[in-house]
């Protein structure tokens, strides 16, 4: 992470369901997830590793490598980069 020219930080939105109306407009999913922290947990974790998946690939096209890193402080790191506790880091990733 030290020498990489850039380090990408894959996070995910713990308030996803709020963009449900527009993303998912021909029903209330928002009604889904609103209260239930579980399954926002879960859909938040599942969904940022799969777009997380999607940018490396994408990445990897244009010839960059990736190293993709977990066993930080994910504390530290959301504190400091997300203090209103709305997105949670994944995962970081260098990119050279």
């Amino acid at each position: 992470v030290m020498t990489a020219p850039v380090t990408a930080i894959l996070a995910m939105d713990m308030q996803f369901y709020d963009h449900l109306k527009f993303l998912f407009p021909h029903t209330d999913a928002r009604a889904w997830f609103a209260g239930n922290e579980a399954l926002i947990q879960s859909t938040a974790f599942r969904n940022s590793s799969l777009q997380a998946a999607y940018f490396m690939i994408v990445a990897r096209g244009f010839g960059l490598d990736c190293g993709p890193m977990s066993g930080f402080n994910q504390e530290k790191l959301n504190a400091e980069f997300f203090p209103d506790g709305r997105f949670k880091s994944n995962f970081i990733c260098a990119l050279g």
